[in-house]
Parts: structure tokens; sequence; C-alpha cells
């Protein structure tokens, strides 16, 4: 199992790079941000920074999305920083969230997003695609390789992911859960006549190491939060019970009252006081190292191929050394 650190790029972009070199010496092999330019800053600058000061680290959005910038500039800004370093990027991407809410418009279209994964990885890799109806290549794109990993939660979505993308993340660690949605992966791939087992599985969720649970789960509990953005997308499309999503993922927000995006993505989030114990524990890491390798290995025999830490609380280098110590070396057996 692949180990993946996840951070905000809230400034100074210097400790962004700090804590990215320090998970490459404690066995990460993947730095990943958010994505949403009026949150946070712009991340594919300082990716460049952090490429530059690790050695095999591999970089990208946890995600970004078809609608905030267009296709071939997102695609040419990859292909650059595989150019300088070494084919070291990967693109989450997804409909966006956060990134197209805060500046006013809606997420982008599932066929949108369709369309996109495979215009910017052929762009990136330097073979010809169309944008708006114009043909265009990167004359100067060589040996250009982008995998392009899709975020999904729902059917259709999950379908997307398995006939499009080279890798899936789904931003939750709950074992019935990634087994429900790692299978409609799979199956929507092998019904595309793809190899299932050639998408990567990603689960990223927050990890907090320690036992204060009441700590830790407070310091995570903003991930329920994030979560139920997308699960609320998925009950006024589907309904509350549509059997289209499991009810063990849409029950929980059922007292969801609005969200305010000023305090995405971080501990102490006012808007979701709603997510129960139950729910952080489910959807996070949380406990002594044992605890985090129990659940770990649970995920990697339902076919998960990485793990990436979403580090956004209180004890964020004590979480990168305590992996780095203790969990990821136990996961290579």
């Amino acid at each position: 199992m692949d180990f993946g650190l996840v951070l905000q790029t809230d400034p100074p972009a210097s400790r962004v790079i700090s804590l990215m070199k320090r998970a490459e010496r404690n066995g990460f092999t993947h730095g990943w941000t958010f994505d949403s330019a009026v949150l946070w800053q712009e991340p594919f600058v300082i990716y460049s920074q952090i490429l530059a000061n690790t050695t095999t680290l591999k970089v990208g959005p946890m995600v970004t999305n078809p609608g905030t910038r267009t296709w071939e500039v997102t695609a040419s800004t990859f292909a650059t920083l595989n150019d300088m370093f070494g084919n070291r990027t990967v693109c989450g991407i997804g409909r966006g969230d956060s990134a197209m809410r805060v500046a006013g418009r809606k997420p982008n279209t599932l066929a949108r997003l369709g369309e996109a994964i495979e215009v910017i990885r052929d762009l990136a890799e330097g073979r010809e695609a169309e944008v708006d109806g114009q043909r265009l290549r990167l004359p100067w794109v060589r040996d250009g390789r982008l995998p392009v990993w899709m975020a999904a939660y729902g059917p259709k979505a999950l379908a997307l992911t398995g006939r499009k993308a080279d890798g899936f993340i789904l931003q939750l660690a709950d074992p019935f859960l990634t087994e429900w949605m790692v299978k409609a992966v799979r199956d929507a791939a092998a019904e595309a006549g793809r190899d299932p087992d050639s998408v990567t599985i990603c689960v990223a969720a927050p990890a907090y190491v320690g036992d204060d649970l009441a700590h830790a789960r407070e310091q995570c509990r903003w991930f329920g939060g994030m979560v139920g953005n997308h699960v609320a997308d998925l009950v006024a499309r589907y309904g509350e019970h549509s059997g289209m999503v499991p009810e063990a993922l849409t029950d929980y927000i059922k007292g969801r009252q609005g969200y305010d995006y000023s305090h995405h993505g971080r501990a102490g989030n006012p808007s979701t006081d709603f997510v129960p114990d139950e729910i952080v524990d489910r959807f996070c890491l949380l406990g002594p190292p044992e605890a985090h390798i129990d659940k770990l290995r649970a995920l990697r025999d339902l076919g998960v191929d990485q793990f990436a830490v979403y580090d956004m609380h209180d004890a964020q280098e004590t979480t990168i050394d305590a992996y780095g110590a203790e969990i990821i070396p136990a996961l290579g057996d």
C-alpha cells in the first residue's frame, strides 16, 4: 500500500513544502493538496517547489475540476511540471465542490467531467485532442505521462470512473462503503472492456494518531461535513431512499443545516456539528497506531492501493512521524 499526504495550501507556502518534505522522509509516496483558488493559494505554483525540494514524491490536486481552468491550460501545467521533474504528477479531478460553489458556479456535469478527463490526459501526454471544437496538441511534450484519478461517490460518477479514469479517489475510509464503491468502479471498468485491476484505488481520509479519542474526533469532525456536501447532492438527485446510494452513507446528513465554505476542511468547522461520533469513527482513522494498522489492512484487503492522509488538524507533524515510524512499515508486510 502506498501512502499520500493531503494538505490545504494555506500560507505560508513554505510550511506546505516543509510538511511534504517531511512526508517523503517518512515513506509517503504522494503529496496532494486541495485546489480551490479563492479559499487557498494556487497549488500548481507550490507543486513546483515541492518537486524541487523532494526526490521521488509525486504531487497533484485532490481534486481539481474542469471548470476553473481551461483544459489545455490544465494539461500544459501538468506537462510542464512533468518535463521539469520527470513525470511526477497525478491529476486528481472531480466535479468541483468548493472551487465552483465559492465562485458562484454550479459543479460541473458528469458529461463535461468525462470529456475533460480524456482531453487533459491526451494533451498532457502529447496527443491531439479537441477543445471547444478546435483540434489542439502540445507540440513540445515528449514522453509525457499523466494518470488521471477521479473522485466519486454516486452510481453514475462511479461508473464514469470505471470507464475512463486511471484511478478512483474515495474520500472516506469506511470499509463497508469502500467495498460497495470499489466494486461499482471495477464492474464498470469490466463492462467497458478494461482490466478492472488497472484502476488504482485511493482512499483519502483524516488520520489522527493518539489515545485521546474525544479530542481526535473533534479535530476530524469537519470531514463528515465535507463528505456531507457530496452526499446532499446525491440525495437531491436520487432521493433519500432510492436504493441507488447506500443508506449507510445518506442517513447521517438528516440534521445538516447548510454549509459555510469559509471553514471548509478545517478543525472546529461549525457547519459540521450534525456529524455524530459514529460517522467520524467510520470515515476516519483514529486511535493508537495499532487501530490504524488494523483498519488499513482491512482496506488493503478490499483492493485499496493507496491511503492518503488528510492532515488538517493540530498534530500534523506528529501524524506524519507516527505513520513513518510505525504504520507505513507495518503495511509493507
